[in-house]
Order: C-alpha cells, then sequence, then structure tokens
C-alpha cells in the first residue's frame, strides 16, 4: 500500500514502489520493455509525485487512450523544443519518466484530462514506431539509494534549504513544509524539491538524467541557493515598494492638513480644480438617489487616493462617464402624426403598410406611455430601406437617432458593458450610444439582430432581452456603470433579413413588419424621385449634363440588376454619372448625354440577367409556374415527357424534398383520376415520366409548384396543349385540394414582366391580391381555385401540342 498526499496540485507518494507496466511488450533482450510514449513540453513529472495533465494533440489522445486500453503506464518524455505541435522522435530527451495513469477523462473532443503519478526514470534504447503514436523500447534505471554520510550530509542541507525557501515563498502550501519534514528517504525528497522549486524545463531535465544520487543533490543546492537569493531580493523590493507607497500615503495626508490650514487663514483655493469641476457638475444633473450617492461616495474615494495610485484613473474616468450620460435630458417633442407621415411619404416611396404600421406605433406612443414597449423589427431583404426607416422615424419624432450594428457581436460584454476591474473597461454598446445622442430617448435602431454571435464570453442576444424587456428595461444596469440606468423613453428598432436565426426568446419580443421588396414601377419611381439626383450631384453633374430616360432606366432595372432593394440600381446609375463626368471633366462633352437603352448598353456593357418570358405558343407537356426569389418574382417552365419504362418518377433540375413531394402528390393524383380524365386507368404502367424545371443550377423548393406539375402531367399524357398566356400557382393535396402559398405579390409581378396574361390562384390567396398595385391587377386576369379539377378549363385548350 502507498499514502499519498496531496499538495497544491501534485501528490507525493511516501513509500517507494516498484514500477509495473501492466500488459508492456516483452522485449526479446533480457531487461528491456517497450512502452507508449507521451511527449510533454515544459514540465517534468518526477518519481512519487502525481500530476494533473492537459492533453490536446491528436496522436497524444490517441497514445493516451491506447494505453488505458491495453492497461499500460506510459512513458513521459520532455520534448526539446515545446513550441513543435507533432514532435519527432528525434525532438524529445532520451530519458524520462514511467508514469501510471491514474484518472482519465475528456472534456472535450479536443481537450482531454489525465491524472498520472510517476514511478521510476528510464532511458530510451530505440524508438521502434512514431505513427499512430511514439513507441520505445526501453530500460528501467534502477533507484539505488545507499545512504552514506556525504549523502546524509547533503540530505539534511537540502531539507534545511527547502525550508527556507519555502518560508520565503509567497502563497507555498503550508502542508507542502510539513511533507518536506515528513521524507526521510534522500532520493524522494530530491524529486520532491525538483519538482515544486520554480527552475526552468531544462534545469529540472538535467536533473532527471543526474541518476547519481550525489551529484543530483550537489546542483539542486545550487539551484535552491540561487533561488532563494531571487527570494529574498524580490521581497525586499516589494517591502520598499510597500514603504515608498507608505510615504505616497503620508504626502498625501500633510496636503490635505495644508489645505486646511489655508482654509482656515482664508486664503483662496484652486475653485477650478478638476474634483471640484467633478463635484459642480454632479450636483447640477438630476441624478437618481442610488447614482447620485455613488457618485458622492466615489468623489471621497477620488479626493483621498493618491494620483500614483492605480485606483485613481479608473474611478476618474467611471465618474467622468456617468456624469456625461444625458441624466433627466428628453428631446420634449410632441408628436405630430401628419408631420411624420409627410416626412416618411419624403423619404421612401411606397411601403403603405409598414409607414402604417409606425405611425399606429406612433399614435399609441402619443395617448399612452404603456404603449412605449412595442419594440418594430423591420423585416426585409438587404437594400430595400430598413435603416434609412429608422431615421426616418427619428426625423419625424424630433429626436436623435442612435445605431449599432449588431453583426458578428458574441461578447455579452458588449451589450452590458466591461467590469471596472479591467484595464480599459468602458460602458456598453447601449449605454455608449445614448451618451453620444445626448438624450434618453432617441430613437435606437439594433441593426441586424438576426447575425448576432454566441461565443465563450457569453450570449449577446440574451443580454438584449434585458434592454427591450418593457417591464426590465426602467432599471437596465449596464455592468461598468453599476447603476440603474432607465431606457423606458428610447423608442427601439430592429432590423433583420431572415427571422430563422433569431433566437425565439428575443424574436417574442419583437414585432415584426416584413419589406417585401420594391416592383419595378416603384423602382422606376425611387431612382427618378431619389437616386438618380443624389448620383447627379455626388458627380458633379446637372440635367444640363445628363437626361435620364425611362427606357434607359428600365433598361437598367431589369437587365442590369436582380435585388429587391435598390443598392444595385443606384451603384449603376452611379457608375453611368461617372461615364459622363469622365467625359465633362475632360472637355470631350458639350451636348447632355441622353441615357436610353443605347446608351446604357455602351456604358454597362451587356445585359448581365436575362428573365424568362412566356412561350409564344401552346404546347402540351409544358407548364408555367410561378416562383418567389429574394429578388422578386419569376416564371418557372415545368416540363413533363414520358417513355417505355417501368413507371419510374424521374426528377431533375436541383429539386428540394419539398418540390419532389409536390410532384409525387401530382403524379399520384392523376393515377387516381385517370377515368374523370379521360386517360388509360393505369396511365404509368410501361412508362417512366420525366420532370424536369430548366436552370438546373439553381436550386428550387417549395410548395407551390404542385398546380403546375399536374397541369403538366396531365397535358403530356392527355395530349392537350398548355395555354402560353396563363401561369399558375398553388399547393395540391391529395384530395385534389389546392392549397394557399406566399408570396402572391412578387409571383404577380413577376408574371407580369413575363408577358402572362392570366394568373391561377389558390382560393384563399385571392385576399392578398389587395397588396399588389393596382396597375397590375387591372392588366392581369385572375382565376380562383379550388380544386385541381378548376385549373383544366382554364389551363389547356385542345389540339397536339
Amino acid at each position: 500500500m502507498r499514502r499519498k498526499t496531496d499538495h497544491g496540485g501534485f501528490i507525493v507518494a511516501r513509500k517507494k514502489t516498484k514500477t509495473k507496466i501492466k500488459r508492456a511488450t516483452s522485449s526479446s533482450k533480457e531487461g528491456l520493455q517497450e512502452i507508449i510514449i507521451l511527449p510533454v513540453r515544459n514540465m517534468i513529472l518526477f518519481p512519487g509525485v502525481a500530476l494533473p495533465l492537459m492533453i490536446g494533440r491528436e496522436r497524444s489522445i490517441r497514445a493516451i487512450q491506447a494505453a488505458m486500453q491495453q492497461g499500460q503506464s506510459v512513458g513521459l518524455l520532455l520534448q526539446r523544443d515545446g513550441e513543435l505541435e507533432v514532435p519527432a522522435p528525434k525532438d524529445l530527451h532520451r530519458v524520462g519518466t514511467v508514469a501510471e495513469i491514474l484518472r482519465y477523462w475528456p472534456l472535450s473532443e479536443d481537450r482531454h484530462n489525465a491524472i498520472c503519478q510517476a514511478h521510476d526514470r528510464f532511458e530510451v534504447v530505440k524508438f521502434l514506431q512514431e505513427e499512430p503514436f511514439i513507441i520505445a523500447r526501453i530500460r528501467i534505471v534502477s533507484a539505488k539509494e545507499r545512504i552514506t554520510k556525504p549523502i546524509a550530509a547533503r540530505f539534511r542541507a537540502l531539507k534545511d534549504r527547502a525550508r527556507e525557501v519555502l518560508e520565503l515563498a509567497p502563497g507555498a502550501p503550508e502542508d507542502l513544509a510539513e511533507a518536506v519534514e515528513g521524507i526521510e528517504s534522500p532520493t524522494q525528497m530530491a524529486d520532491l524539491v525538483a519538482t515544486f522549486m520554480d527552475a526552468p524545463a531544462a534545469a529540472k531535465q538535467d536533473l532527471l538524467e543526474t541518476f547519481d544520487l550525489k551529484q543530483r543533490l550537489d546542483k539542486l543546492m545550487h539551484i535552491l541557493g540561487e533561488l532563494e537569493e531571487v527570494l529574498r531580493l524580490s521581497n525586499k523590493i516589494r517591502q520598499d515598494t510597500r514603504g515608498n507607497l507608505d510615504q505616497a500615503q503620508r504626502e498625501y495626508f500633510l496636503r490635505e492638513q495644508l489645505r486646511a490650514i489655508r482654509r482656515e487663514l482664508g486664503e483662496d483655493e484652486d475653485s477650478d480644480s478638476d474634483l471640484d469641476d467633478l463635484g459642480a457638475r454632479a450636483e447640477a444633473l438630476p441624478l437618481p438617489e442610488e447614482a447620485r450617492k455613488r457618485v458622492e461616495r466615489d468623489l471621497r474615494r477620488l479626493a483621498r487616493t493618491p494620483e500614483q495610485s492605480a485606483e485613481h484613473p479608473m474611478l476618474r474616468t467611471w465618474l467622468e462617464t456617468v456624469l456625461e450620460l444625458p441624466w433627466g435630458q428628453t428631446s420634449h417633442a410632441r408628436v405630430d402624426l401628419r408631420r411624420a407621415a409627410r416626412i416618411l411619404d419624403e423619404d421612401h416611396h411606397g411601403l403603405k403598410k409598414v409607414k402604417q404600421r409606425i405611425l399606429e406605433a406612433l399614435a399609441v406612443r402619443k395617448l399612452s406611455d404603456e404603449g412605449a414597449g412595442t419594440i418594430l423589427c423591420l423585416l426585409g431583404p438587404p437594400g430595400v430601406g430598413k435603416t434609412s426607416l429608422g431615421r426616418s422615424v427619428a426625423r419625424a419624432l424630433q429626436r436623435p437617432f442612435a445605431r449599432i450594428a449588431l453583426g458578428g457581436m458574441h461578447d455579452e460584454s458588449e451589450i452590458r458593458g466591461h467590469r471596472r476591474t479591467y484595464v480599459g473597461a468602458m460602458p456598453g454598446r447601449i449605454v455608449s450610444a445614448i451618451k453620444d445622442a445626448g438624450s434618453m430617448d432617441p430613437v435606437f435602431l439594433l441593426d441586424e439582430v438576426d447575425k448576432l454571435g454566441r461565443g465563450f464570453q457569453g450570449d449577446p442576444s440574451a443580454a438584449l432581452l434585458e434592454v427591450l424587456d418593457p417591464a426590465q428595461n426602467k432599471t437596465f444596469t449596464d455592468v461598468y456603470l453599476g447603476l440603474a440606468f432607465d431606457l423606458s423613453g428610447v423608442f427601439f428598432l430592429a432590423t433583420a433579413n431572415v427571422l430563422d436565426t433569431v433566437p425565439p426568446a428575443l424574436r417574442d419580443r419583437l414585432e415584426v413588419i416584413e419589406l417585401p421588396g420594391y416592383s419595378e414601377s416603384e423602382k422606376l419611381a425611387i431612382a427618378k424621385a431619389h437616386l438618380w439626383p443624389r448620383q447627379l450631384k455626388r458627380a458633379g453633374l446637372t440635367t444640363a449634363h445628363l437626361k435620364l430616360r425611362v427606357g434607359g432606366l428600365r433598361e437598367v432595372i431589369r437587365f442590369h440588376t436582380r435585388e429587391a432593394g435598390v443598392r444595385q440600381l443606384e451603384r449603376c446609375l452611379a457608375a453611368i454619372c461617372r461615364h459622363a463626368a469622365f467625359g465633362v471633366a475632360k472637355g470631350r462633352r458639350r451636348k447632355a448625354l441622353v441615357v436610353d437603352v443605347a446608351a446604357v448598353v455602351k456604358i454597362l456593357g451587356p445585359r448581365e440577367h436575362e428573365h424568362d418570358v412566356r412561350e409564344r405558343t401552346a404546347s402540351s407537356g409544358v407548364a408555367t409556374g410561378l416562383a418567389w426569389t429574394p429578388t422578386g418574382g419569376e416564371i418557372l417552365f415545368i416540363e413533363a415527357a414520358h417513355m417505355p419504362g417501368k413507371g419510374e418518377l424521374i426528377l431533375t433540375g436541383q429539386l428540394g424534398e419539398v418540390m419532389q413531394e409536390s410532384a409525387r402528390i401530382a403524379q399520384t393524383l392523376v393515377r387516381s383520376r385517370a377515368e374523370d380524365l379521360g386517360l388509360d386507368p393505369n396511365p404509368f404502367q410501361n412508362k417512366d415520366l420525366h420532370l424536369h424545371l430548366p436552370g438546373g443550377a439553381v436550386p428550387k423548393d417549395g410548395p407551390s409548384a404542385g398546380v403546375a406539375i399536374y397541369v403538366a402531367i396531365v397535358s403530356l399524357l392527355s395530349g392537350r396543349r398548355v395555354r402560353a398566356d396563363v401561369a399558375m400557382t398553388g399547393e395540391i393535396s391529395l384530395r385534389g385540394r389546392v392549397l394557399a402559398v406566399g408570396g402572391v405579390k412578387e409571383k404577380v409581378l413577376g408574371a407580369l414582366a413575363a408577358g402572362i396574361r392570366t394568373i391561377l390562384l389558390p382560393e384563399r390567396n385571392m385576399q392578398d391580391l389587395r397588396d399588389v398595385p393596382e396597375e397590375a391587377r387591372e392588366r392581369l386576369t385572375f382565376v380562383p381555385l379550388s380544386d385541381v379539377k378548376d385549373v383544366l378549363d382554364y389551363a389547356l385548350v385542345d389540339g397536339p401540342g
């Protein structure tokens, strides 16, 4: 049995034990053994001592796991270069220790922990393999301990010097001195002292390789002597520093007494001192009671703290930050709904539903403070004006505008602030933005809440919950300030591109307003009213230099941009203005440049995007569906063909799982209604059906193509043609019901641009047509569908295709 005592993270074996390499492979040479090698860096494990090891390298993990599985000990060898990640055998020392694995547990995939106890020294005879881990043939170095008078004398001297070093070392465990006193073996004493002493790894490796006990004790005495000198000098420096601090404190009290004497004598003092200025500012501010007590307390602390102290700048910075906050300052502007509506219309074209919802929120704020808790989230693709809407709301309310970008933020302290004890600590982004705004009731935009990150420093989205909760944000506590800060007067707005990545708890606090993107007519109006004048001004041009034609602008919108917003459109207009500015600056152009279709092609080059247009003639087996994309709606052709086969369904065109299910439902529906459709009772008995959606490089998914797939299959099998001017959308069920779909506005506008004149819609989606511009509704015919039998009368015409 062994007694083990824990001393500050390592275990001392009180009694010598024999080394056992469990299940080690026997060597043909007598006295040699094979063992798995575990390279270590910057640490030595001496015999009789147990220490925890952190294992993170792949080869080391494989090595220790193999040793555990085989019930073996491992051989610990120090690397010559601690920076090497994958050391070769030549990079390892030849002398190490055999260690038994007492405990092993993985913390994560690439981080494992083990507690190993060393038993005996060994030296490597030969390295046998390098992968998947290093195996070596070793020779155990037996510890022959014959206590002679010289060794006994050195042992006693080493114990005394070790006791002195422990007394000098700050933070040394008390029971470590007891362990040193209780050891009677010179070998164990040497190994224990070598373990806890503060020395480089190279020096400890030299001790490990010193097999002669007398020489090892001499080397230890020399190292401990140097260490004792360093500790004595360090303690002296510490005492001198403390004396200097005491002297500074004494000087401070003397100065305070001098100031008191001057006050008694009626002599003037410098009233413009920084401390007096901070006190005057604190007195003038309408601070809450708790904040005032904290500020007054820290002002007194600052007055007592010497300027040489590290605490002085920390206290001063905190006080200045608190006093720079806009305590009690508000805009005092009343909500004028007519003015707000006018400003929103001036800054943004269209977006009627969005503007109406914003005005409703403003109306509630005007009539009741309880409506202040509503957090509006503007949801839409990039470039549709979410951020600029926030600025317009601030202008409409006559309030300051504050904004923080949350994209990529993964540190909770960015929201809550850092603790004052850290170097460079500062308040969170929320408090800092309000300080910069100079008001307690700004319009505050939380931009890109869907792109919040998450890391080891916490979850920023969880910190935002307190900010956005009206029941909590009256007493929002920034970690740096340590004070309750009232955010209830702030008008919070958020923006996002998608909601999928927003945590559910945060999403629950947001009222989502969708910005679906602009139609072609809306982009035309925005370009003429806002983008074109802005780009002319930036380029230093006037309408005398450039004249924009509607045809040229439409060419840019249709064939050089494909987006829901207008950012790319503005970039194209900027390119046209730069081209004209170059000609004007060189004196080549005297007449105004007319921007028509030909000029657009010349300046911007060939068309970058082509849109599908409807077929000119009706054909069988090809139906026209409608698709929604982030950049708007488009038509989508569904092609069907059959050939002799075994009744298989072939799907191509990068179809997603939902669309594949729609195709199978449509095929089943045709088979179940074959007789009603005038088809063969088993139309796919000896035929393979192939469905293809052109544009194979673009992934496609969603349930809304079900009606179009059904029509394409019926047209193919019956020989009836599908009308070229008809497009359709809708999900189908096995009962033949036509179910509602989304993106109706975008799909309708895309169909109109492609030349479609009749659109077949699910009956439940007819109510969504109110979002479609009136000019588009007047140019199209809409047919409501409740069952797939209704679609054939409008989509198919007799005659072979």
